[in-house]
């Protein structure tokens, strides 16, 4: 007998306080939710030492040794996105690739003030990618991160707001932050700043909400719509700015109809054809209207949802090489563990993750029931010959004894 899913789900969250409350806001998350969470601007000074997540010598690194190719980088100076062909070029003999950054042509443009973007540092830079991870896991949203490198007395970007909310962490330098509330709340991911263009800048030209300097460890935090701008002070400026892709009720609104709409692919009368001569819908808009809210009240979109919520991330990093060893020094005592962020759950015999699907004999259902709690265990307590499987499918890594 299976046992039901909702027990077989892999913790959404690591135990223990997590970085909301001990790197970004000083406040438990129950707080933050109450208080702040979509509602308001707020700002923390002094919230955390953020050198090991970045600083200058890992801008240094990834713009001059890593390769980076677009999108992974944009530059923009006076609140304008330099075209890509300003700061990228061929990467020589055996990296022929035409879009890898041009450090040189990089270094003149930041010379010239302008500001360099590096774009999706979750997926660069390892200690931003645990960062984020943690983060999304802890908020139950999608968390990207960019970094910002501005050179002093300049800023990249004019007023605006973003569709997703942000936690902004300052890295090195001093940077003024001038903020006001939104003139569209609660933007959606298809409602930009630059459709109210004029109202961003009437609104930014009224007094500000917020109008202070971030200097290294300061943490602000702002709900999508709220409008900001940003210039570095008298020295370089390096600030992290961490996404939250927040789900919203019209994303779930979405899926509803979605799922409805799938059902009434299967009614004979819905697939039917309008009459001949029809000026308009109205002959026909009673009985859709009736069909589609029974649809609607007889369908569940949780499957839908948690589909989509497992294609938002990716899951923790895999190295192919401790992997092999791993399956080819498989034994009793070898611990292993749970893939970090694999969005797991185990419904029946089949599990589902960000990796695929596997379904399982009725013997295997306990131990992989036990695995799912993300602690570590031995590959001999749950069965050498289903760890291998798990282990060559990537839902398993190598722990650390």
């Amino acid at each position: 007998m299976s046992l039901p899913p909702t027990e077989l789900q892999d913790a959404v969250a690591p135990p223990g306080p997590g970085v909301l409350l001990t790197r970004l806001t000083g406040l438990r998350q129950e707080e933050f939710a109450r208080d702040v969470w979509a509602r308001s601007a707020l700002l923390i000074r002094r919230a955390s030492d953020f050198s090991d997540l970045f600083c200058a010598d890992a801008v240094d690194e990834l713009i001059s040794r890593r390769g980076l190719r677009t999108p992974f980088l944009r530059v923009a100076k006076d609140g304008s996105t330099l075209p890509e062909s300003a700061f990228t070029s061929s990467g020589g003999a055996g990296a022929t690739i035409a879009d890898q950054v041009d450090d040189t042509a990089l270094w003149r443009a930041f010379a010239d003030g302008a500001t360099l973007v590096l774009q999706a540092l979750h997926r660069t830079w390892g200690p931003v990618t645990d960062f984020c991870s943690g983060l999304a896991a802890e908020l139950g949203h999608p968390v990207q991160a960019n970094a910002y490198v501005t050179p002093p007395q300049n800023r990249g970007f004019d007023d605006h707001y973003d569709v997703h909310d942000v936690f902004v962490l300052q890295i090195a330098g001093t940077k003024r932050w001038i903020i006001h509330e939104p003139v569209h709340p609660d933007p959606l991911r298809d409602q930009p700043w630059s459709d109210r263009r004029a109202a961003v800048a009437e609104a930014a030209r009224g007094e500000p909400h917020i109008d202070t300097v971030l200097a290294p460890g300061h943490v602000l935090y702002l709900p999508r719509g709220w409008l900001h701008a940003a210039r570095a002070q008298g020295e370089v400026s390096i600030h992290l700015t961490l996404g939250v892709h927040t789900w919203t009720r019209h994303a779930l609104a979405e899926q509803l109809a979605q799922s409805a709409l799938a059902a009434l692919r299967e009614d004979p009368w819905m697939r039917g054809t309008l009459p001949l001569g029809l000026d308009g819908p109205e002959a026909a808009i009673d009985g859709v209207r009736e069909r589609l809210t029974a649809a609607l009240a007889g369908t569940d979109p949780a499957p839908l949802f948690h589909r989509a919520r497992r294609a938002q991330a990716r899951p923790a990093p895999l190295g192919p090489l401790a992997q092999l060893a791993a399956v080819r020094g498989l034994a009793p005592d070898t611990p292993v563990r749970l893939r970090p962020a694999l969005a797991a759950k185990l419904e029946g015999r089949r599990l589902t993750t960000r990796v695929g699907r596997l379904d399982f004999p009725e013997a295997d259902l306990a131990p992989v029931a036990r695995l799912l709690d993300g602690e570590v265990h031995t590959a001999g307590a749950l069965g050498l010959r289903l760890v291998e499987r798990l282990l060559r499918a990537g839902v398993l890594v190598p722990a650390e004894r």
